[in-house]
C-alpha cells in the first residue's frame, strides 16, 4: 500500500493512474491464524462507469474515485491470539460500500464520508500523497468528543490525584519496609 521497493510504488502509481483502484478496506492484526499482521481488501475494476451490474443493481460513475475504509477498529477478540469480525461489521463495511456505489441509501445505510472510517478520495488527491493506498492517510481520525472540561482544569485535576497515590505508595513502602524488618529482613 506504502511501499516503494521493487518497483510496487510504480506498479502502484500505474493502477492508480489507469484508475483500476475502486475500494482499499484496512483490516486489523490478528485476523488470520498465519499471520498477526493488519491486511488489506483490494477491489480493482476496469469499468467504473455508470452502468446496472449483473444483479440488476444500477451503479453510478465513480471514474477518478476510491473508496478507502478503515476497519481496523471492528471486530472482537475471539480469543487471546484470533480477532473475528461480528455479522454486523461484515454487514456495515458491505453495506457502505454498496451504497458508495450506488450512490442510494442500501439497508438504511447512505455513503458519506465519516472521519476515522471512510473517505471517497480523488485520484489527485491520491497523487498528493505520492499514490500511497493507505486507507488511514485518507480517512484521518475520528473525532473526540469533547467532556467541556478546559485542559488545564483536567491537568490541575490529574496532578492532585497523582500526587495523593504518591504519597499513599510512600506509606505503603515505609510499612512494607517496617513490616520486612520485623521478619529480619531490612532493605
Amino acid at each position: 500500500m506504502s511501499s516503494t521497493t521493487n518497483n510496487e510504488g510504480d506498479i502502484r502509481a500505474a493502477l492508480v493512474e489507469q484508475d483500476l483502484v475502486e475500494c482499499m478496506v484496512a483490516l486489523p492484526g490478528q485476523l488470520f491464524t498465519n499471520t498477526q499482521i493488519p491486511a488489506c481488501i483490494w477491489f480493482l475494476t476496469k469499468n467504473k462507469n455508470a452502468r446496472t451490474d449483473k444483479s440488476g443493481r444500477k451503479l453510478r460513475d465513480r471514474t477518478g474515485e476510491v473508496l478507502f475504509i478503515d476497519a481496523r477498529n471492528l471486530g472482537y477478540m475471539k480469543d487471546r491470539v484470533l480477532r473475528d469480525f461480528t455479522p454486523d461489521d461484515i454487514q456495515k463495511v458491505a453495506d457502505l460500500y454498496h451504497a458508495w456505489k450506488t450512490g442510494e441509501a442500501l439497508n438504511g445505510v447512505t455513503y458519506e464520508d465519516q472521519a476515522g472510517f471512510c473517505k471517497s478520495a480523488t485520484i489527485a488527491e491520491i497523487k498528493k500523497h505520492d499514490c500511497v493506498l493507505t486507507p488511514g492517510r485518507y480517512v484521518g481520525a475520528a473525532e473526540e468528543e469533547d467532556d467541556g472540561v478546559p485542559f488545564a482544569e483536567k491537568m490541575a485535576t490529574l496532578t492532585a490525584k497523582l500526587s495523593e497515590q504518591f504519597a499513599e505508595s510512600a506509606q505503603l513502602e515505609a510499612q512494607i519496609k517496617k513490616n520486612l524488618k520485623g521478619l529480619g529482613y531490612e532493605l
